[in-house]
């Protein structure tokens, strides 16, 4: 994979599955945030062929993690199979957010963490 070991380097893909080969980790985001409802058709559109699948965890490397921030659209961005099955880290990343979170507002309301 190009860029390895150069953080300097990114690569863009217009395939899915040529930017799944050899993957370590697979992530995606909703396609349509919040404030931008009125672009929902649109992104609907652009971003058909790139819901991650099956197929896709299965190019990646066999030890590849799937994530994703939540909320989630099943069938959407992200196949069932995938946000629900082995490979998903998405509960964990959920969880040490939680944590996170929980500290920088320790921090932000007494000026320290512990």
């Amino acid at each position: 994979m190009s860029g390895v070991g150069n953080p300097g380097c990114l690569k863009t893909f217009k395939s899915p599955i040529a930017a799944c080969e050899g993957a370590h980790l697979v992530t995606t985001d909703v396609w349509t945030s919040m404030g931008y409802e009125a672009e929902n058709e649109v992104r609907m559109k652009a971003f058909a062929d790139w819901c991650v699948d099956a197929q896709m965890m299965s190019v990646a490397q066999p030890d590849a993690l799937f994530m994703h921030c939540l909320p989630a659209h099943r069938g959407e961005e992200v196949e069932a199979e995938v946000i629900d099955g082995p490979q998903s880290v998405v509960w964990d990343e959920a969880e040490n957010r939680m944590h996170v979170q929980k500290a920088l507002m320790e921090y932000l309301l007494l000026g320290r963490i512990g």
